[in-house]
C-alpha cells in the first residue's frame, strides 16, 4: 500500500511551512497552510504540482492566523478549488467566500478531507487559535501550530487558551507513537519523540512561547 507523500515550502517572514500532500495513486492532492508573503513564493509550489502533475483538489488551514493562510486567493485563483478552515477562525478569512462560484468549507471535530486513496480526519485542537486543527492521516499528522518539535504554539494571542491548549495536547498524545507529525513550523518530529523530549507533554518544563 502507497502512502501519502508530502513535500515541504518554506515561506513568508515567519518560515511557516506550506506542504502539499498528494495521493501517488491518484495524482490528488491538497495545498496546506500557504502563508506566502509575496506571489513570488508561490513558483516553487506551481512548479512542483505541475511537474508531478498533481491535481489540486483543497486548499486547507490548520488555523486562521496571517502567516498561514495569506496565499489562500492566490492559490485559489491558480487552482479554483474549496479553501478549508474550522467553523471557529472563519473570522480570520474575510474574504472565505471570495469567489461565490466556490463552495468553501468550514470544517468541525471528525470532518475528512479526502486526497487519492488517502484521507486526513480533522481533529480540533484549539489553544492556539479558538478553531485550531490537526489534519489527522494513516500515517502522519499535520499539527500546525499546536504541536512543534520540543514546544507548542502561543497561548498568549487574545483568542488563545492554554487550559484549550492542554486538553488539545492530550488528544495529540492519544496518537500512536508511529505517526510522523509535520508542523506549522520548524522541523518534523514523530508523536513517540514528542511524548518523550517534549516539556508539555512530559511535564518537566515551563510554558514556552514559539509561534
Amino acid at each position: 500500500m502507497m502512502f501519502m507523500l508530502v513535500e515541504t515550502f518554506i515561506v513568508g517572514m515567519l518560515s511557516t511551512n506550506c506542504y502539499v500532500a498528494s495521493c501517488p495513486q491518484t495524482k490528488n492532492a491538497i495545498i496546506i497552510d500557504p502563508g506566502l508573503d509575496l506571489p513570488v513564493e508561490a513558483q516553487p509550489i506551481i512548479d512542483y504540482i505541475h511537474e508531478a502533475g498533481l491535481n489540486v483538489k483543497f486548499i486547507v488551514n490548520t488555523h486562521g492566523h496571517s502567516d498561514h493562510v495569506k496565499g489562500n486567493l492566490w492559490f485559489q485563483r491558480k487552482y479554483p478549488v474549496p479553501i478549508c478552515i474550522h467553523t471557529l477562525d472563519a473570522s480570520f478569512l474575510a474574504d472565505l467566500r471570495s469567489d461565490n462560484s466556490i463552495l468553501n468549507i468550514l470544517l468541525e471535530e471528525g470532518s475528512v478531507i479526502s486526497c487519492g486513496q488517502e484521507t486526513l480526519r480533522v481533529l480540533h485542537t484549539p489553544g492556539h487559535t479558538p478553531g485550531s486543527i490537526c489534519l489527522v492521516g494513516e500515517k502522519l499528522v499535520f499539527s500546525g501550530d499546536t504541536l512543534f518539535a520540543g514546544g507548542i504554539g502561543r497561548t498568549d494571542f487574545p483568542e488563545g487558551s492554554i487550559s484549550d491548549m492542554r486538553l488539545s495536547l492530550q488528544k495529540i498524545v492519544d496518537l500512536p507513537d508511529y505517526m510522523l507529525v509535520y508542523p506549522g513550523h520548524g522541523e518534523t518530529t514523530m508523536i513517540g519523540e514528542e511524548k518523550r523530549i517534549n516539556p508539555f507533554i512530559n511535564n518537566k518544563g515551563k510554558d514556552m512561547l514559539l509561534f
